[in-house]
């Protein structure tokens, strides 16, 4: 089983919210899930990003491969530095 960390879509029409979840590659955009790592907000002035940072890098050692959009999400709260320095 392919392991995938990738968003899901919350909300209303024309109001959306995210969720950061980890997935089974196969399973739907909106469907199972295995475990939900944080909440992305794209709306307002500043998009508001709240991350479980122990569980995304547990599930980054793992082996689970990331989207583009969380990759670019990871990278501006620095998870991937912090995945680096709890490895070495």
């Amino acid at each position: 089983m392919a392991v995938r960390i990738r968003l899901t879509r919350m909300g209303r029409h024309k109001r959306p919210f995210y969720r950061i979840v980890v997935a089974d590659s196969e399973a739907p955009r909106d469907g199972k899930f295995i475990e939900i790592l944080g909440t992305y907000d794209p709306l307002g002035t500043e998009a508001k990003v709240r991350v479980e940072e122990e569980k995304a890098i547990h599930w980054l050692k793992k082996g689970a491969t990331v989207s583009d959009t969380v990759k670019s999400i990871f990278s501006k709260v620095q998870l991937f530095k912090k995945l680096k320095e709890a490895s070495a």
